[in-house]
């Protein structure tokens, strides 16, 4: 198994093209598919295991679906014009907190679909202007447009895939 990066480790060159845009939301789009399509038939024992000190596969699930109101709040940001994106919670009490093996798999999955879908419906009426505007990323300290945002997210699901790829090969 080829070792994953750590997220807050990771860094980003913004610089796709705004004809990414359409790939971008399709990607966007696919995640909570691809993660029921991936969970199905499991039991909740298995959902539910922790590998370590890190997060079982429904609270990467959970976690996806807690980071949307961010996603949300940045699109907001952009929208307006603030000079900077919220920042994030960098250390995840949301999630951590939220007791996300103590709800049923459909009930995260289901919340997180909704979330997605308001998400995508956001950017679907983002015109050319609207896709390039930029603020500044807390982070990272760099200017994050809507486009680089869109990327952004997108990497964040398919990190959290990834993790929860692990933990299915690891798991019993």
């Amino acid at each position: 198994m080829v070792p994953r990066q750590p997220w807050f480790e990771r860094r980003f060159s913004f610089d796709l093209p705004v004809t990414a845009a359409p790939g971008l939301l399709e990607r966007l789009r696919g995640t909570p598919p691809r993660l029921s399509d991936r969970l199905a038939g499991l039991p909740p024992a298995r959902l539910t295991a922790r590998v370590g000190s890190g997060w079982s596969i429904q609270e990467n699930v959970g976690h996806l679906w807690d980071v949307e109101r961010l996603w949300i709040a940045r699109v907001e940001d952009l929208a307006v014009g603030r000079p900077a994106l919220q920042p994030a919670d960098l250390e995840n009490r949301r999630t951590h907190e939220a007791g996300h093996n103590q709800r049923p798999l459909g009930e995260l999955l289901a919340g997180f679909r909704t979330a997605r879908e308001d998400l995508v419906t956001q950017l679907e009426a983002a015109d050319e202007a609207d896709w390039l505007r930029s603020a500044l990323h807390p982070r990272l300290q760099a200017p994050m447009r809507l486009l680089d945002l869109a990327f952004f997210i997108a990497e964040h699901d398919d990190h959290h895939l990834a993790t929860i790829t692990d933990l299915l090969r690891l798991g019993p």
